[in-house]
């Protein structure tokens, strides 16, 4: 009997994905069909594509994916697709304003989704810094938005950030 903290990591002729009836993800993991799969990233905001946990639908961990990129065309599309189902982070292209009123942080931004608002009730908790040059900005409803790469928002919105950094 495998010890229960063994992790093990998948190859890619281990396993293949596909979508069953209702759009569902199911798979084949050594051989074994299963009708419905359910996928997480072990570390979601350091790795996006890379350490994809593999699970039934009681929990169970089936395994782990090292990288996305390993597996066939098909199975990683399907993949893909189920990791933005699960982890919706809407990008921002623009932000309009930063404001502070009655102890709260306001955040107008406009993302590839279109515009939304941001309430925080201080910085430190709701803005996480996870490498590079991205900033995860949450809510305190826990509605979260991703700017991947500050540098490189326009100048109006990089002064809006560092009003506030």
């Amino acid at each position: 009997m495998a010890d229960l903290y063994d992790i093990r990591m998948f190859k890619p002729e281990e396993i293949y994905f596909s979508r069953g009836k209702g759009g569902v993800l199911q798979g084949v993991v050594d051989g074994k069909p299963y009708e419905e799969l359910v996928i997480y990233r072990t570390f979601p905001f350091r790795f996006a594509s890379e350490y994809i946990s593999v699970r039934t639908t009681e929990g169970k961990e089936l395994g782990i994916i090292r990288n996305i990129a390993e597996l066939s065309a098909e199975c990683a599309t399907e993949l893909e697709k189920e990791l933005q189902f699960r982890y919706f982070l809407p990008k921002v292209q623009h932000i309009t304003s930063v404001k502070f009123k009655s102890d709260l942080w306001i955040w107008e931004i406009e993302t590839h989704l279109g515009e939304t608002r941001l309430t925080m009730r201080n910085l430190h908790e709701h803005l996480q810094f996870p490498g590079g040059n991205r900033i995860v900005l949450t809510d305190m409803n826990g509605k979260r938005c991703e700017i991947a790469d500050w540098q490189i928002l326009d100048a109006h919105s990089r002064r809006q950030l560092e009003d506030v950094l």
